[in-house]
């Protein structure tokens, strides 16, 4: 909605002066600037080719000496009264008219250094794949391999004293030890990964108009389209009231337009609504309590104490009656369209749940499109909170991290075999596993979870769920197989290396490689060779356990889903004596560029992380 609203003006006086304007209409026919080069036509133009009628404001492209396809910078100074620095051109590999898409090959000119004094809103173009980024300034190079899913150098901020990395804003970067003593220079919000990564591919979307052929015309007619404007010699009163013509139309179809998109906003809500209310019916056997948005207010004592925030919504602290403790966590309505699917699919999954190993569902609000999710508080707040504290006391002890892995894994055992359907969590990781007082393991957050029935070994999917680094290989991709239960046993196998290697408690010095290398790959080159890891360990089954755990990690992340144990075999091999034996190397026969897409979410620094000798 807010986009009709935006270019009304714009586009009403664009039709307005056009009428009665007379050019050259072969000026206007679609252009190359090479032969390899996009075919360029309305909206866009050639810059000091053609003239200004033969596009849209603001989508001026260039011919390069090269024969390459430049946009300008199309993003506005916050300052309009500032001059940009040096001049950035986007590369233009390709342009999708119907879809609104162009795809940028390569950006010339250091667009990084430029982020912090545009105003991205204020543009008809948006990116796609939205990253927050943390610009560092070192007084030294850094060992950091390039294309690191975590921090990248940035060739083209970088001089003499003076080197600059990108770090992703949403990691923990105490983990990320090598920029510890940088200086953080500024913070860049909404951009492309691929922007902090050598200024790889990545595409850019508009908002306005796309090139629509009139009624009745041909391919070979391609220029007749909306614009550029039908040449007309008419006198002032002739066109002055073709111009009155055309601005009435085109505000009926609009005020047509907006009318039919409220009504339709309003009738999903009513839909959704009704559709809510009957689920609710169905649910009432589980016997969960209902809330209204009133009591919720008041267990949270008005939302006063936060406990965590996640993509669906705030999780705040709260008290029943007979000091029972609670926590809500309150659903985002922030599309406006009365959005509830999230709401659905954890009330359907988590409330017919009862297992020692899942968080408990206590109750629920739904009043109006007020919704929130009310679940038994758990004092020891997430298993994250212990894996990755830099501080010695918080760590739990190899026995009971054997306890907690074992228990996740028989809590992910019962969501794939002990319910009526299979519940698949995609979203395995720290953060979502709970810790009671005794600190016994409970899965939680199942929005993204999808249920399916157990016969069927393949679920489908239109997207990817889940965070990145915990992904399947098959999620991304189904070269590397389809996506089923398995794609769980790869999370888990990841937060089991990560329970391993992610906790620093003494310094090692190791080699330049050894401190650069991925985490698993690492371990996994250290055990196959039968070496030890110089570490500090309390008890001797501490070396044990930990190779246990890295062992039942390592058969989990195997690339392709059938070489993967289940989750039965999992508990098995955890609850054995002895460790299992070493499996297959999942680091040899995939492609590297897919490997390093979805490396773990957390910075391994390989030597600095493990914490326990392993045989």
């Amino acid at each position: 909605m807010k986009g009709y609203f935006l270019h009304l003006p714009i586009l009403v006086l664009f039709l307005t002066l056009g009428y009665g304007y007379s050019y050259d209409r072969n000026e206007c026919l679609p252009r190359k600037c090479g032969n390899n080069g996009p075919e360029i036509s309305f909206p866009f133009r050639l810059k000091h080719i053609q003239p200004p009628e033969c596009g849209y404001p603001g989508f001026e492209l260039l011919c390069t000496d090269k024969g390459e396809t430049a946009l300008e910078n199309p993003f506005p100074l916050l300052n309009a009264t500032l001059q940009p620095p040096f001049p950035v051109k986007f590369l233009i590999e390709s342009i999708d008219c119907e879809d609104r898409l162009i795809i940028i090959s390569r950006v010339d000119g250091c667009f990084l250094q430029l982020l912090p004094i545009l105003n991205l809103s204020a543009s008809p173009f948006s990116f796609e794949n939205l990253y927050n980024f943390s610009i560092f300034s070192c007084s030294t190079h850094r060992n950091i391999t390039a294309g690191s899913i975590n921090i990248s150098p940035i060739a083209c901020l970088t001089k003499p004293g003076h080197f600059i990395y990108a770090a992703d804003s949403s990691l923990y970067l105490y983990s990320a030890t090598d920029l510890i003593s940088c200086t953080k220079m500024f913070h860049v919000s909404s951009v492309p990964y691929s922007i902090a990564q050598d200024n790889t591919v990545f595409s850019l979307r508009w908002t306005g108009p796309s090139c629509r052929l009139k009624n009745n015309s041909t391919a070979e007619d391609a220029d007749d389209c909306i614009a550029p404007l039908t040449k007309l010699h008419t006198g002032p009163l002739r066109k002055l009231k073709v111009a009155g013509e055309v601005l009435g139309s085109f505000l009926v179809v609009v005020i047509v337009l907006v009318t039919y998109r409220i009504y339709r906003l309003n009738k999903m809500k009513k839909e959704e609504q009704v559709k809510i209310e009957r689920f609710l019916e169905d649910y009432k056997a589980l016997k969960p309590a209902r809330y209204s948005y009133a009591d919720i207010k008041k267990i949270t004592d008005r939302f006063s104490e936060k406990l965590g925030e996640g993509s669906y919504g705030t999780v705040y602290k709260g008290k029943l009656s007979g000091d029972v403790f609670v926590a809500v966590k309150v659903l985002n309505n922030s599309k406006g369209d009365g959005d509830g699917e999230e709401f659905v699919n954890e009330m359907s999954t988590i409330g017919s749940i009862h297992h020692i190993n899942v968080v408990r569902l206590v109750g629920y609000c739904a009043d109006g499109f007020h919704r929130a999710l009310v679940y038994e508080y758990l004092v020891n707040n997430s298993l994250e909170k212990f894996v990755f504290s830099p501080n010695d006391k918080n760590f739990l002890g190899w026995e009971k991290l054997q306890q907690i892995a074992l228990g996740i894994a028989k809590g992910v055992e019962y969501l794939h075999q002990g319910c009526d359907q299979r519940i698949l969590h995609f979203d395995i990781k720290p953060r979502n596993i709970l810790l009671d007082q005794n600190f016994n393991p409970k899965i939680s957050d199942f929005g993204q979870a999808k249920l399916c029935s157990k016969e069927k070994s393949i679920v489908s999917m239109t997207a990817a769920r889940g965070t990145m680094g915990y992904i399947a290989p098959e999620v991304f991709s189904r070269n590397f197989g389809n996506v089923s239960y398995k794609s769980d046993v790869y999370s888990f196998g990841m937060l089991l290396l990560e329970m391993v290697g992610g906790k620093k408690k003494s310094d090692i010095t190791g080699s330049p490689e050894t401190n650069q290398d991925y985490f698993p790959e690492w371990i996994y080159n250290i055990l196959s060779r039968g070496e030890e890891v110089e570490i500090q360990i309390e008890k001797g089954e501490d070396s044990k356990i930990a190779k246990k755990l890295t062992i039942v990690g390592l058969w989990c992340i195997q690339w392709y889903p059938v070489d993967r144990p289940s989750i039965k075999v999992v508990i098995q091999m955890l609850e054995a004596e002895e460790p299992p034996s070493m499996p297959p190397n999942p680091f040899t026969s995939t492609d590297p560029s897919k490997a390093k897409a979805n490396k773990p979410g957390r910075l391994f620094t390989s030597a600095l992380e493990i914490i326990s000798e392993m045989d």
